[in-house]
């Protein structure tokens, strides 16, 4: 019987037949592909040191090494400096947009069929000759669309990247009318912005008669002789919990073209939408025919609004980035039960930011879905309540900010509120658990605890405890905890801390899977083919929602590579010596079962790039990625 190794503290506990050197698993992934030359090879390798992420440059014990790693490992050690990296996020990281990869555009009016009906006319800078376009335009990544054998029809026309699936003679775009209409009248994504509502927004023209109504009411004295107005005074504990909310960096595409059609946004969805009031919210002061009833004049009471019930439901967090819908519709799929958007700032969504509106969109498939809003002040939350109540169906609204949840609830939303905070700011400073009553007195439906503060962000253990602790202080409000749930273990521990549900928010971008495995209470050894599949459907789900042209493509391709940064953290169960994996130990460098299985646990860029190029075909030439997070949890 071998002798079992054991791992480094931080380290997982990978079975010592598949652990490997740094070295010796980097040739492996290169071999697969053309030989090199010896300076190829060591160019190759200073290379990787670079794009590699200090979350690998650590030393791991029980791998046997030679003098000069041993050497290196000492190095390290004597610069604690350099440890000390990869903490938050890589803001100065290179922005570049998908739309930077095509050059020579065709003008979206001659996609839709009205070339002559382009705003900008002889102005414009698009290409309108489809021939000439069809002549500079890069080779096509495949012959299969996803929309066309889909939807039996392909938006995106000559601009598709896979358009000779549905390309006739002189470029007609051909069109599958029995598949087609199967879809017609369908909206499979909701939520759209309109451009009536954004040309309301953005010209301030959209009525917000009930936020206005009640912040006029504000600004009237009190009875303590002090004003209501811009409550932007918190108290010193409210203030910490607003403290919270990290800024969201935003991924839209640039506005500045009216022209440009909104990727992923559904053609049918205008008429679908609501953007301006509606009558029953000004029955009071519009004149309206025929009879007046009890709906138009009496109010709902709060015990008539719609319930949140999702006690014991699996709830996948808003993740900034990563939680697009794409990804939530692989996570529904895999059994989660609760989705929400990411954070949106209520000042953009006031502006009529296409790419923060498109934050709030929502998949057909997902039945019980929230947004999650962040601001400061009451005057843009409650309008911002108001516009969303009239414009948008959601089941609930989640806040990221403490302070005017008082006005937001019982004034404005006629759909529940829930609030998302951490235990505080300071590492060793809790403050969750004095400001949890107030959002019970203000009227939250449900309080979602992180259970760190935001100065750790991810370098300690999430501490249960005060989450337990909290849950009894909040009843009869129900209470979700959230942090370090990786396996069906970890949430049935939670679950027994006394919480009302668990929020799922890192575990689901190391593995998707796991919404399966609490449900079926089992350890899922998922194949690298099985994974593989998985990110296949991202990309279709991601051409279908962000399109198939190039400026679509290229964007799928960033999302899912900010997935994949997150993804090659899992170890696969067959490979461990003890289960289950723990969220914030590390990887070492380990050989998987296959190549592919191999492919997915590397860190490196170059072979994420790799695994996108599998699924998307090449990189246009000056593509440059890095991920949006610097795997803080490993440190």
């Amino acid at each position: 019987m071998a002798a079992v190794v054991a791992a480094a503290p931080g380290v997982a506990p990978v079975r010592a037949r598949f652990l490997t050197s740094k070295e010796q698993f980097h040739a492996y992934l290169r071999d697969r592909g053309e030989p090199r030359g010896q300076g190829e090879e060591k160019e190759k390798e200073e290379e990787e040191e670079k794009e590699e992420p200090p979350a690998k440059r650590v030393r791991t014990e029980g791998i046997g090494r030679d003098e000069e790693s041993r050497e290196d490992a000492g190095a390290e050690e004597k610069e604690p400096v350099e440890r000390k990296r990869a903490r938050g996020q890589n803001k100065s990281r290179p922005c570049v947009k998908p739309n930077h990869y095509e050059q020579n555009r065709l003008c979206p009016s001659v996609t839709q069929g009205c070339a002559d009906k382009c705003f900008f006319g002889p102005r414009c800078r698009f290409l309108h000759d489809v021939g000439e376009y069809m002549a500079l335009k890069p080779p096509d990544l495949g012959h299969r669309c996803v929309l066309f054998e889909t939807f039996g029809k392909c938006t995106y026309g000559v601009t598709c990247r896979f358009a000779k699936a549905h390309l006739g003679d002189s470029f007609q775009n051909i069109i599958n009318t029995e598949l087609a209409k199967q879809w017609e009248g369908k909206a499979l994504v909701r939520n759209n912005l309109s451009k009536d509502l954004q040309h309301q927004l953005r010209k301030r023209k959209f009525s917000f008669k009930k936020a206005e109504e009640f912040l006029r009411g504000l600004a009237k004295p009190r009875g303590d002789g002090r004003k209501g107005g811009k409550a932007t005074g918190c108290s010193a504990e409210e203030q910490e919990v607003s403290n919270c909310t990290t800024p969201k960096e935003g991924d839209g595409d640039d506005p500045a073209c009216p022209v440009l059609p909104e990727q992923g946004e559904d053609p049918k969805a205008d008429g679908l939408q609501s953007p301006s009031p509606r009558d029953d919210e000004e029955a009071s002061s519009i004149q309206t025919v025929g009879p007046v009833t009890d709906e138009d004049v009496i109010k709902l009471r709060p015990c008539e609004k719609r319930k949140l019930e999702i006690q014991g439901k699996l709830y996948l967090a808003p993740l900034t980035t990563c939680g697009n819908l794409p990804f939530r519709r692989i996570c529904k799929r895999l059994g989660a039960d609760v989705t929400c958007g990411e954070m949106a700032v209520c000042t953009n969504l006031l502006q009529g930011q296409a790419s923060e509106w498109a934050l709030l969109k929502r998949h057909h498939t997902e039945d019980i879905f929230g947004v999650q809003l962040e601001g400061a002040f009451p005057d843009t939350m409650t309008k911002c309540a108001e516009l969303l109540n009239q414009t948008i169906e959601v089941d609930f609204v989640d806040i990221n900010v403490g302070c005017p949840i008082d006005l937001v609830y019982k004034k404005v939303l006629d759909v529940p509120l829930t609030v998302k905070i951490r235990t505080g700011v300071q590492e060793k400073i809790n403050v969750a658990h004095k400001i949890i009553p107030k959002l019970r007195e203000w009227g939250a439906a449900m309080v979602t605890l992180h259970g760190r503060s935001r100065e750790q962000r991810y370098t300690r253990n999430a501490d249960w405890d005060y989450i337990a602790e909290c849950a009894q202080v909040a009843s009869p409000m129900p209470l979700f905890g959230n942090g370090d749930i990786l396996s069906y273990e970890d949430a049935n521990r939670a679950m027994q801390m006394g919480v009302s549900g668990i929020m799922i928010a890192r575990g689901a971008l190391i593995k998707p899977w796991l919404f399966t495995e609490i449900k079926e209470q089992r350890h899922w050894d998922i194949s690298s083919s099985e994974r593989f599949e998985l990110l296949k459907d991202f990309t279709n789900y991601g051409l279908e929602h962000w399109g198939s042209d190039t400026q679509g493509v290229e964007k799928t391709r960033k999302f899912l590579l900010e997935w994949l940064s997150f993804l090659c953290r899992y170890i696969p169960v067959g490979l461990l010596e003890f289960l289950p994996q723990k969220i914030n130990e590390r990887p070492p460098y380990y050989m998987g079962r296959d190549y592919l299985e191999t492919l997915m646990a590397s860190q490196n860029v170059d072979d994420w790039i790799r695994i996108s190029e599998l699924l998307l075909g090449p990189v246009p030439p000056s593509f440059t990625f890095l991920p949006k997070h610097k795997a803080n949890s490993y440190r």
